[in-house]
């Protein structure tokens, strides 16, 4: 049976409960660390960071809309090997199944981790975000529009791409989720548990609108990411124009570095494999003519999509990362949703489901012919 409470919010202040939330956690000995969005180093700049101490959750930011690294890649760092601490993970719904997606790769455990899932109506890009910051803009006030399931107009500051297209405003499997899209923000925040918490809460009673908002902005997005893929499949029909389209690529490696998914501790195109000796290079021209230097751009793109489509969760952080701003989270995203469908699954749903391939099913691509 889930638990409903209502946090108890002074003065507007969504953001500082929060926090108090958090410490009260910490204190009680529910968890024994936290994984949080702080701000360390001044105000732009809202990281990841390790908290043992109740009074450091002051540089907490829990609803900065930024998202420098996704928070699942952390969280793996700090569990794929058993410490025995209890390990508290703030969480957007991205990241929850990302997360999810690399216990079942073995990359993570959840064992001794409390998941705390927070509403997302998206995120600014880094650069973005610190120009809000400059500008006087503070966290929470992007989040006005909440009660809607709209994240406020942003001096020209649009929302990442990927949030643009994410169904997923809200998280299902979290041990405690952290309710603000469809109430009245900030003077509501829901807390949702699985299991008695150690913070004595007033027991909430859920406004219906607040689902209705909630379908609402996944209708939203979910026409946006048609409308995106439908485009994407036109702009690029076949492998030729794939290869126009990433034509800039420098195989620079920064979407895979920054993506959750891509866990391997030796990645093929961080070897000797692709850095050929200097004859081949002009072998290659003499038959051509001409070729491109950095090569294997595409194959690394095409690679990449061969080993995580199954497991991408859309989380875009490979297209923030990309220095020449190519679409490479619609590409993998619009993959991934093909190849996902193929096989009945969903990234992060459950830690139940088995990875596609990972399982034999007698009865599955049986329309693909014998």
């Amino acid at each position: 049976m889930t638990i409903q409470a209502w946090l108890p919010v002074e003065g507007e202040d969504a953001a500082g409960a929060l926090r108090k939330f958090l410490a009260e956690l910490l204190t009680s000995g529910y968890v024994d660390a936290l994984l949080v969005p702080c701000r360390l180093a001044g105000d732009e700049a809202v990281m990841p960071a390790l908290v043992e101490s109740p009074e450091a959750l002051e540089a907490c930011e829990p609803l900065a809309p930024v998202m420098s690294h996704n928070m699942a890649t952390m969280a793996g760092r700090l569990t794929v090997m058993d410490t025995g601490r209890r390990v508290g993970v703030w969480l957007r719904p991205c990241e929850l199944r990302a997360l999810i997606e690399l216990t079942k790769l073995h990359q993570a455990t959840l064992e001794h981790v409390r998941t705390i899932a927070v509403d997302c109506l998206g995120t600014y890009e880094v650069v973005d975000y610190a120009a809000l910051v400059r500008a006087g803009k503070q966290p929470a006030e992007l989040w006005r529009g909440a009660a809607q399931g709209e994240a406020l107009p942003a001096d020209g500051c649009a929302l990442r791409s990927a949030c643009r297209m994410c169904e997923y405003p809200t998280a299902a499997n979290a041990d405690i989720r952290i309710g603000l899209i469809g109430l009245d923000f900030p003077r509501q925040v829901l807390v949702e548990s699985k299991e008695p918490l150690p913070v004595e809460l007033p027991p909430a009673d859920v406004p219906a609108r607040r689902q209705e908002v909630l379908e609402q902005v996944r209708a939203r997005r979910t026409a946006e990411r048609d409308t995106a893929f439908a485009a994407w499949r036109t702009e690029v029909p076949d492998l030729r124009r794939l290869a126009e389209r990433f034509a800039t690529c420098i195989r620079c490696h920064n979407c895979m570095v920054a993506c959750p998914i891509c866990y391997c501790k030796e990645c093929i195109f961080r070897t000797p494999t692709f850095d050929h000796e200097p004859e081949q290079y002009f072998r290659w021209a003499e038959r051509r003519g001409v070729i491109r230097m950095p090569t294997d751009t595409l194959l690394f793109h095409i690679t990449r999509l061969n080993h995580m489509a199954t497991s991408c969760v859309g989380c875009g952080l490979c297209e923030s990362a990309c220095p020449n701003r190519l679409p490479v989270a619609t590409l993998f995203r619009s993959v991934a949703q093909s190849v996902q469908a193929l096989f009945n699954y969903e990234a992060g749903r459950s830690l139940e489901e088995e990875l596609p391939l990972a399982a034999f099913r007698e009865d599955e691509l049986t329309d693909l012919g014998k």
